[in-house]
């Protein structure tokens, strides 16, 4: 049994076809995890999507902030903005069914036999793991309820910024999609910082990626991540992030967990 987790797909389902036969994935003996973003952006959400359904138990995907993008527009809260490639989704025949899948997805992973979590962004760095497991698990209570589009309605925004234990309602929902889902740079004392999506290079003062944070509280498990194209992949003891730009035209990436080794395909759309 091999273990893989594989970068943002973005609706890019034939690269991920392709990986998934170089590592001839098996889905009775092998699990594949996605690092969220499934869809948006590339040409195939909808294919994407169902593709990964149809693997059932083999796959373990979490939600990105394009996968709630699209919830939010679905429930018109949201317009489509310039890039967006969601038509075929909430145009679709089986629309609902799609949406209701996604709804179940996780907002962050842990495997204590494997010693890895997953989640799309990051971590804030006061959040232990088991601290974040715990708030990921009220965000997705909510989104699987009868009362999702009460939680989706006021979603978007960046404020408050920064974690505190006292926080309720909307605002502590928010926050902790924003840094699950959204953050990239954040101080030492976890205030997220949402404008900088290069690579970490003149960054804001005062501001880090949340992975350099000295000292944060989820430093002792290794955390897969994707959401950073401009980074690229990077492959750390403490950190993987996998998101390599297959939908800019460059890779789609894959780790097999067991022994970390890597595995990549090109994009069609490479050049475009």
């Amino acid at each position: 049994m091999a273990t893989y987790a594989i970068g943002d797909l973005q609706g890019c389902c034939d690269p991920l076809k392709r990986l998934l036969d170089l590592v001839k994935f098996d889905p009775p003996r092998d699990q594949v995890w996605f690092v969220g973003d499934l869809v948006n952006r590339g040409p195939q959400s909808r294919d994407t999507l169902h593709f990964i359904m149809k693997l059932g138990d083999a796959a373990l995907p979490i939600l990105g902030n394009h996968d709630l993008h699209l919830l939010v527009a679905a429930s018109g809260y949201t317009k489509q903005y310039p890039g967006d490639t969601l038509v075929d989704i909430l145009d679709a025949p089986d629309r609902e069914e799609l949406l209701h899948w996604l709804r179940q997805q996780k907002l962050m992973h842990f495997d204590g036999k494997l010693g890895y979590a997953m989640v799309h962004a990051g971590l804030l760095p006061q959040w232990s793991i088991a601290k974040a497991l715990s708030l990921a698990a009220e965000v997705e209570t909510v989104l699987r309820g009868d009362d999702h589009d009460a939680f989706l309605r006021p979603l978007y925004g960046n404020k408050p910024s920064a974690w505190r234990d006292d926080l309720v309602g909307d605002e502590r929902l928010r926050v902790i999609v924003n840094a699950m889902t959204r953050m990239r740079l954040c101080t030492p004392d976890g205030d997220m910082e949402f404008t900088h999506k290069l690579a970490p290079v003149n960054m804001p003062a005062g501001y880090l990626p949340w992975y350099d944070v000295p000292q944060r509280a989820n430093a002792d498990t290794p955390v897969l991540f994707g959401h950073w194209a401009s980074l690229g992949l990077l492959l750390r003891a403490d950190v993987i992030g996998l998101d390599s730009g297959c939908v800019w035209g460059r890779k789609l990436t894959a780790m097999r967990l067991e022994d970390r080794r890597i595995f990549q395909c090109g994009c069609e759309r490479a050049g475009t």
